[in-house]
């Protein structure tokens, strides 16, 4: 199972909807897809036409219930070959709970690797910060997006994640690399927009992706119906940006 962290410390970048719309793309390309959702907002899991508050188990469980198997966990969704592993607010707590333990760390990847099997890939919606969640999606994951708001704060905000990332690659997975930088919320009219964007690939060249999400309604209004927007609007620019993405990710595997 190919696993990739959707990862930025940084609010408001679209991680999440890029870590939903991503996995709804693969799915709709045949795949066997699982979504874990690492953030206690729980915006994937609402994404995807869950109520948090309403779930039984969530990853909460998965991390602090070793005998609950984490298939008996995971929920369906509206996308053909796309579950979910859900959250909710009791994520919040987790930090607390895992401190104690010795290997803290490598939870998550220990708890994943049951599903090798059954999925072909995971993504990880991980939380905006850089935190014990963050670390624990990290060390499990394969490869890690970097989504980037085309703002000049947003590229302030990089030093610290990739700082983590680097740490992580020399004491706990030194098979973690990353994927790419996906720039998103692109105003092509707009200047500074336009400048982030050569700044982005002067300084990170072919580790930016290809293909940029621009600034779309239809993007922000998909969670409301609990789609992804590939289901939600199928047509807009939105959807078509995310396929692209999926497409940019499985040529360049080839």
């Amino acid at each position: 199972m190919r696993t990739i962290a959707v990862a930025n410390q940084k609010g408001g970048c679209g991680k999440t909807t890029t870590a939903v719309n991503l996995a709804a793309a693969f799915a709709m390309m045949g795949k066997r897809v699982l979504l874990v959702d690492l953030d206690p907002q729980a915006h994937a899991t609402l994404a995807l036409g869950h109520t948090p508050e309403a779930l039984n188990k969530t990853v909460y469980n998965v991390f602090t219930e070793s005998n609950i198997p984490v298939p008996e966990v995971v929920v369906s969704s509206n996308v053909k070959g796309l579950n979910l592993l859900p959250s909710n607010i009791l994520v919040t707590g987790l930090e607390f709970e895992l401190m104690p333990l010795y290997d803290r760390e490598y939870v998550l990847s220990r708890r994943l690797a049951c599903m090798n099997g059954s999925y072909d890939m995971c993504f990880i919606d991980c939380s905006p910060s850089i935190s014990l969640l963050t670390l624990n999606a990290l060390v499990a994951s394969d490869e890690v997006i970097i989504p980037v708001q085309t703002h000049y704060y947003a590229l302030e905000g990089l030093k610290n994640l990739l700082e983590t990332i680097d740490i992580v690659q020399k004491r706990f997975n030194p098979e973690l690399y990353i994927l790419g930088v996906l720039l998103t919320f692109v105003e092509g009219r707009v200047k500074l927009s336009r400048q982030i964007q050569q700044q982005m690939r002067e300084f990170f060249g072919d580790l930016v992706f290809d293909t940029v999400i621009h600034k779309n309604v239809r993007l922000a209004e998909a969670p409301s119906a609990g789609q992804s927007v590939l289901t939600y609007a199928p047509n807009c620019n939105g959807a078509i940006e995310h396929k692209a993405l999926a497409e940019e990710i499985s040529n360049a595997d080839e």
